[in-house]
């Protein structure tokens, strides 16, 4: 099972095992919303209750007098004081509900403070690419399904898809805005407790759509420096005879789709594996980051996600404890 972070605790009932809901936000993007969200929700249920309530008390009392069998539109004295009644009350929750959520769109459109980085994520079937670039390229570098950042700061995401359409949600941090091949949609998202935020693909976009997540790991800022400066580190040169073998492996089976900065590997098909054992999960969330998880991704990936791209690697058994070792000094 998944564990929430250890850096000082997650927000309550947050954890990478809890079901996604957005009743209970965490961040300045989402409170807005969840609070108009609750409070629409009360609206309409009174006018539930007022209309439900107005109807039984009509019907008991013409069934009081025993003419419920003979109805027929009568206009008694004062009843059009109950039509202007209910006009006006209708105008008002209306009016008010239209300058409520008139305001909540303005307040959550951009952060109160500049964004303290930017993130670019890309939909893929069925993953998240990340890249964290800032003002200097040097420093940039990618990851995947995981993106971390500082505790209590603003952070863009700009978002597009490389294949279908993907549709970007964090419902405890932000909305859900459409990651569209060919253009480049933008949100922002800010969370002000340390934890682990579960996201999701919420557009269709194939037959693997339900088993592509996204995890935000909010930092306190020092710890996210801190991470952030590892990820952007080469891979650590394998030590044990194994491991070098596991490496030659990598690059000779693996190399052609996927990333390992520091080693000739350099494909850009699927994920960046540089630091692949710091991330928790495998597979875009289906499976947790553990050696036997690991293992039969590599073997099988069809057997646990059928028709992801990435095919069976057919390795000698060697072969595969060799890199299996290699990957877990990714890290």
């Amino acid at each position: 099972m998944l564990q929430p972070l250890h850096n000082g605790g997650a927000p309550t009932g947050m954890s990478p095992d809890w079901p996604m809901g957005f009743l209970h936000t965490y961040g300045p993007r989402a409170d807005p919303v969840t609070g108009l969200a609750w409070g629409l929700s009360i609206i309409s249920i009174a006018v539930v209750v007022i209309v439900t309530v107005l109807v039984l008390t009509g019907v008991l009392r013409r069934a009081g007098r025993g003419e419920v069998a003979a109805l027929r539109p009568v206009r008694g004295e004062g009843g059009m004081q109950w039509i202007y009644i209910g006009l006006a009350l209708t105008l008002v929750a209306l009016l008010g509900s239209l300058v409520w959520t008139v305001t909540v769109l303005a307040e959550v459109d951009s952060p109160a403070s500049k964004p303290a980085l930017t993130i670019q994520v890309t939909g893929h079937q069925w993953w998240w690419e990340a890249t964290y670039s800032g003002d200097d390229p040097s420093r940039a570098f990618t990851t995947a399904n995981e993106i971390h950042i500082p505790v209590g700061q603003p952070v863009m995401v700009k978002l597009t898809g490389a294949d279908v359409i993907h549709s970007f949600w964090i419902p405890t941090l932000t909305g859900k805005t459409d990651a569209i091949p060919g253009r480049t949609n933008v949100a922002w998202l800010q969370a002000d407790q340390p934890g682990v935020y579960r996201g999701q693909c919420t557009e269709y976009c194939g037959q693997q759509h339900a088993h592509m997540a996204m995890y935000v790991i909010a930092d306190p800022p020092a710890a996210f420096q801190a991470w952030a400066a590892q990820q952007r580190q080469p891979a650590a040169q394998p030590a044990a005879p194994q491991q070098v073998m596991g490496e030659q492996v990598f690059v000779q089976q693996c190399g052609a789709c996927h990333t390992v900065r520091g080693t000739p590997a350099g494909g850009v098909v699927g994920p960046d594996l540089t630091h692949l054992m710091s991330r928790r999960t495998i597979g875009a969330g289906l499976l947790p980051n553990t050696v036997g998880a690991l293992s039969g991704w590599i073997e099988n990936p069809q057997a646990m996600k059928p028709g992801v791209l990435m095919p069976p690697t057919k390795v000698a058994p060697v072969q595969l404890a060799a890199l299996r070792a290699y990957l877990e000094t990714l890290r």
